[in-house]
């Protein structure tokens, strides 16, 4: 009796064995917590922070440059000297306008002089009508002379001015474009000076992408040092033709704010978005397809589990995939691993990962 009792127990036991597996082992899994995006990011591009009003000034005669007293990135107020040119012709020209008039002067002297003698012999009864109009007649001659040689003087104190280059308003030095020594024609670009008080954001942005730019992208300006120092901008002027070399169309975008870290010349990084309507991007190692069916595994919060859910996929590229739906924005969805899980397989989520 005693082995058959034995026996009895050992077919139980198999039995319950067989009706009972091992439980499944737990599987280390990278995820990702779903979040729906609102807006689309257009890309990121490098710029800096300009002037909205700049103006290339020079000097309004020729010469050689004498001077450059200021350097670049110096603030100047009005009227600060920028520059000189070299004097001498222009003094040359002005001691010669003054010669000119002091011998008309003399000139004018004598000139009243005889007027007022044909005149008094004429009053006396000896002197000739004739006489008497040629006098007069030098005088007018000679006076508008005069006013000619003083016109002459003052243009040429006007040319020996014009050799000194100075600021017409409060500025900032941002490029000279000649050197001391160098001789400069009349008109030339010789310093630019940009207005602080406006400023904006300048950028470089690929032609295809100008044309696809929706009304409501908006653009986030940030140092490329600090990106905390950041503000939003508009568009206030595209380029109407791109560059024939880089195929880009620059852009002007005017702040919405000025922070104090904008100052002129800082390297910006602008990033462009769009709203758009909200959707699911996962990446596409969390993607896996079963009989052509597209399908991601999804973490229960609860058990720490996994189950397989069907998706419908917008667009995939070779890193990301966009999700018409299937998961709700704050479910947990492994990133990583998709081919060797079961459903209901218990998982150990990283806690690192994002």
């Amino acid at each position: 009796m005693k082995p058959l009792w034995a026996l009895s127990i050992g077919l139980v036991l198999s039995a319950c064995s067989k009706s009972e597996p091992p439980p499944a082992p737990v599987r280390p899994v990278l995820s990702i917590k779903v979040q729906a995006l609102n807006e689309e990011d257009l890309g990121r591009f490098a710029g800096s922070i300009q002037a909205r009003y700049e103006s290339n000034t020079g000097f309004r005669v020729g010469g050689r440059i004498a001077s450059r007293n200021v350097d670049v990135g110096t603030e100047v107020e009005k009227g600060t000297l920028l520059a000189t040119l070299d004097p001498s012709d222009q003094q040359n020209q002005l001691r010669s306008a003054q010669g000119d008039l002091a011998k008309i002067q003399a000139q004018l002297i004598n000139a009243k002089a005889t007027a007022q003698r044909q005149q008094a012999l004429f009053d006396r009864g000896v002197g000739a009508q004739a006489q008497l109009d040629e006098a007069n007649t030098d005088l007018k001659t000679t006076q508008a002379s005069l006013d000619q040689a003083r016109a002459a003087v003052n243009q040429s104190k006007d040319q020996l001015g014009y050799t000194e280059l100075r600021a017409d308003h409060k500025a900032v030095v941002t490029a000279w474009s000649a050197e001391a020594g160098q001789v400069v024609s009349a008109g030339q670009q010789v310093v630019t000076l940009a207005q602080p008080d406006i400023k904006e954001a300048v950028i470089d942005l690929p032609d295809t992408l100008v044309d696809q730019l929706p009304s409501d992208v908006v653009f986030l300006v940030a140092t490329q040092l600090d990106p905390n120092t950041n503000t939003t901008a508009i568009i206030r002027e595209i380029e109407p033709q791109a560059q024939s070399a880089t195929r880009t169309r620059r852009a002007r975008l005017t702040l919405a704010e000025t922070p104090e870290g904008f100052r002129l010349g800082t390297a910006i990084s602008v990033t462009l978005s769009s709203a758009i309507k909200p959707r699911i991007e996962l990446p596409i190692t969390a993607l896996q397809e079963v009989d052509g069916k597209p399908r991601i595994w999804v973490i229960d919060a609860q058990s720490k589990t996994v189950s397989p859910r069907d998706i419908t996929v917008i667009s995939r590229t070779d890193s990301t995939v966009v999700l018409a739906g299937g998961v709700k924005n704050g479910e947990r969805v492994v990133s990583a691993g998709v081919n060797s899980l079961k459903p209901g397989q218990p998982v150990k989520i990283d806690e690192d990962s994002q």
